[in-house]
């Protein structure tokens, strides 16, 4: 999730930033200086390759642009989910049946992933068992019921399928008719996580270097990277930029830019609520997602407030009325609350990919990416990170099963890409309106 930049007072307003209390240093790059490998990009991608990294025994350096977390990292909807946003089917397309099985026990190993970093590092994250995927209406519950015997049957991963009077064990709204609750994945403060992410890097001898935006790049070997004040060559590069990826290497990697597409989704905070508001409308707090095409997805968080997310924009700018239509939202899945006051809210861009799977790869041999989580970035982007340092320390399968999956660029070229898009959406807005 990129920063949106137009609204200032909006992306003040990030609830998890009230949440957490930052390191008052902040370190620039001001020399210059030799690494085994540099990563660009200080997000959870980023942190968690430094980390494995710097285990293994490299000199590592870290460049992010603004501060630890500012991206998507820190910013998105804190929701650790199994699985891929383009679905199974997609990746068997490109991998086979073994290769996507094996990249669904990637995604497993992700949701472990987070947690036993969180209790390695003593990282506390908020974290909160439970994620639940709801229908609004019976093709969509027949789809979500699908889904589930597919991955019982197919990948033995249990889930509870939830008829409209048990779906109320989970949470009381008119709009969801049936639902799949998992007991495995979760949900955690993001910039928390990221932030502890950060320290136990620091503490395996990373070098974190903020508001040091990569000026220049060259390939090499050695690659060497420029900021403002200060120059780094390294052996081996890890490029963390994720929506940036594209805009800040498209000399490098042209094709890019053109493979993911930043699409703006806002978060709203609400007022804190009374606990017996929330313990009747989310009694297991457990976070929630629909399965619409431009989905709602939702968690209790600190302080007692509801945070929820959706809605898109494909332009840099705040869409009008914003805040009242969150809370219009709001005020659709839960009218028993009354009305509930917004009282903060901020947006960001995800990335995603024409196949919403995730493209990952080499620059060089050298040189390493990782972009287009496609929504499923808390998870997969640490595991991401893993994956490439395991490639540099000579361990590349992992890496390489996601090699395999062929991405194409979004139709339309720089021009009519965007209008395209709208478009589509829109269509598949529709059919989820019309109920096919």
């Amino acid at each position: 999730m990129r920063h949106i930049e137009v609204d200032a007072q909006i992306n003040a307003e990030n609830q998890y930033e009230c949440e957490v209390e930052r390191d008052r240093v902040i370190t620039a790059l001001t020399t210059r200086t030799k690494v085994d490998t540099l990563v660009i990009g200080g997000g959870l991608t980023g942190l968690g390759a430094a980390i494995d990294l710097a285990q293994g025994g490299h000199s590592v350096a870290v460049l992010e642009s603004g501060q630890v977390g500012s991206g998507a990292s820190g910013r998105n909807g804190g929701q650790v989910l199994v699985g891929y946003a383009c679905g199974q089917s997609e990746l068997e397309r490109h991998l086979g049946r073994e290769g996507a099985r094996r990249a669904w026990d990637v995604s497993v190993a992700a949701v472990e992933l987070v947690k036993h970093r969180m209790q390695t590092h003593a990282i506390a994250a908020d974290w909160q068992p439970g994620a639940l995927t709801v229908a609004i209406n019976a093709k969509k519950a027949r789809e979500l019921e699908r889904d589930a015997q597919e991955m019982s049957q197919q990948l033995g991963f249990e889930t509870q399928w939830l008829e409209r009077a048990e779906l109320t064990n989970h949470i009381h709204s008119p709009r969801y008719v049936a639902g799949v609750y998992d007991a495995f994945s979760g949900h955690l403060n993001p910039l928390k996580l990221t932030l502890g992410m950060a320290k136990a890097a620091r503490e395996c001898g990373v070098k974190i270097y903020e508001h040091s935006a990569v000026q220049s790049f060259e390939m090499g070997p050695p690659a060497r990277a420029t900021t403002l004040h200060g120059e780094i060559s390294a052996d081996h590069v890890v490029v963390a930029g994720n929506a940036l990826l594209g805009a800040a290497f498209s000399h490098l990697l042209p094709s890019a830019a053109s493979r993911i597409m930043p699409v703006g989704t806002y978060i709203a905070a609400t007022q804190p609520l009374a606990a017996e508001q929330l313990g009747y409308a989310l009694p297991t707090g457990a976070a929630v997602c629909d399965n619409q095409f431009v989905l709602d997805y939702f968690r209790i968080g600190a302080e007692r407030r509801l945070l929820f997310g959706g809605g898109v924009s494909y332009s840099s700018r705040t869409p009008r009325f914003l805040r009242q239509k969150m809370q219009a939202r709001i005020q659709q899945v839960f009218p028993h609350l009354g009305p509930v006051s917004v009282e903060r809210l901020w947006g960001g861009y995800v990335d995603i990919t024409m196949n919403r799977a995730p493209d990952w790869g080499r620059l060089a041999p050298h040189v390493y990416y990782a972009q287009g989580f496609s929504g499923h970035g808390v998870a997969l982007s640490g595991m991401a990170g893993r994956l490439m340092a395991q490639a540099i320390l000579g361990q590349a399968s992992g890496f390489d099963l996601f090699v395999k999956i062929k991405h194409t660029p979004f139709p339309g070229g720089s021009l009519w890409r965007t209008p395209l898009l709208v478009l589509g959406t829109s269509y598949h807005r529709l059919r989820d309106a019309l109920g096919y």
